[in-house]
């Protein structure tokens, strides 16, 4: 069983929400001119110019699986391109996801859109599985907490009603007792009516859970790239070079002013019914924006450093073989790709394919879901 957070000085709830870290999203990152670097943490980068994505001419070994697409696999240059415009949240995004690197992958199937709320109800009423936020911490695990902080529970965004400085992530995230995928913002919500919407409040293992039961796995960091990028190379979207093309939505992000005025003019605030906006070049949707989805390849911001060191082309990487992330040396984190509902020019641009976003293990949110992928053989 994977461990939540140690516990240590701090209220229970507290620990919990800053495992969420600055999750994926931190306009208060170093700034690149800063003249030193922590231990692991990857310095600035210059752009690499990006090679032809060249995918497998194999077919499809067979049918896809029900909701899932082929993906013929292939090399291609894994990493993030500049921020248009180069602005400085977008840019300050790039930081851990140089340098462009060569990577090969094998093909595999992968979903069409996040798992859902019923799916995942399906595999509930099948298991009788609980999931991380539904769990009771244990005494065992938190020997500091006072006992009326071992409550069942799990973080979620809670905006402010009027403007915060964005150097505290505090301000607007908050470990709600009660939480959880039926209650993604608390004991008195609930996911009525909301079977096609992208399950949200579950952890590493719960995600790696429903996989399993499915006959299938969470994709590496390499798969999921490849795939979100439908065949095109070095661009900064999913979808091609700008953001809002002939000032169309491409995918459910932050509009109005962060975090206290979601306007939703992209047609939603907060969560979006999965599909809700086009698809990619292989047919998939919402690969960026929405939610985070996990991966299975831990954290280290200098991972691309060393695969980049080889001077060869990455075959299916599966990641380090350890978590390290500087700012929370001693927390377990597997990479988040995709962005989220909360992702804007003004905070967090992670909408832009190949930046990384990271999350310790145990700790679910609500607005990070997951797909999945199956081997074609």
């Amino acid at each position: 069983m994977i461990k939540r957070r140690s516990f240590n000085a701090l209220n229970l709830s507290l620990a919990l929400s800053l495992s969420l870290l600055l999750t994926a999203c931190n306009k208060s990152a170093p700034s690149q001119a800063q003249a030193s670097t922590p231990v692991g943490q990857p310095v600035p980068v210059p752009l690499t110019r990006f090679q032809p994505s060249v995918a497998n001419g194999t077919p499809a070994p067979h049918i896809a699986p029900v909701g899932m697409v082929w993906i013929p696999g292939g090399e291609f240059s894994m990493g993030a391109a500049d921020a248009p415009d180069g602005d400085e949240v977008g840019m300050q995004a790039t930081r851990d996801s140089r340098p462009i690197h060569q990577v090969y992958v094998d093909g595999f199937y992968i979903d069409k859109t996040d798992v859902t709320n019923a799916q995942f109800a399906k595999f509930v009423h099948a298991t009788g599985y609980v999931t991380v936020a539904e769990r009771k911490p244990r005494a065992e695990d938190f020997p500091e907490a006072p006992p009326e902080n071992l409550i069942a529970g799990s973080v979620v965004f809670t905006p402010p009603d009027h403007s915060v400085p964005l150097n505290d992530h505090f301000q607007w995230w908050s470990f709600v007792h009660g939480a959880d995928w039926r209650h993604p913002t608390g004991p008195k919500s609930n996911i009525n009516g909301k079977d096609n919407y992208p399950v949200v409040q579950v952890a590493y293992e719960d995600a790696e859970a429903y996989a399993k039961w499915a006959g299938q796995r969470l994709p590496t960091e390499a798969e999921w790239e490849f795939a979100a990028r439908g065949g095109l190379a070095g661009k900064p979207f999913v979808w091609g070079d700008e953001f809002r093309p002939k000032g169309k939505w491409m995918a459910n992000t932050y509009q109005g002013h962060f975090p206290n005025s979601d306007t939703g003019e992209d047609g939603h605030v907060g969560l979006a019914p999965v599909a809700s906006f086009a698809p990619n070049g292989y047919g998939l949707y919402d690969m960026a924006g929405n939610v985070w989805q996990w991966t299975s390849d831990w954290y280290r911001p200098d991972y691309y450093r060393q695969l980049d060191a080889s001077g060869k082309v990455a075959r299916n990487p599966q990641g380090p073989d350890a978590s390290f992330d500087p700012a929370e040396p001693n927390e377990p984190k597997k990479v988040h790709r995709g962005g989220s509902y909360l992702c804007t020019d003004q905070y967090c641009s992670r909408y832009m394919v190949g930046t990384r976003g990271k999350g310790e293990v145990s700790t679910g949110t609500n607005h990070l879901g997951f797909r999945c992928v199956k081997n074609g053989t």
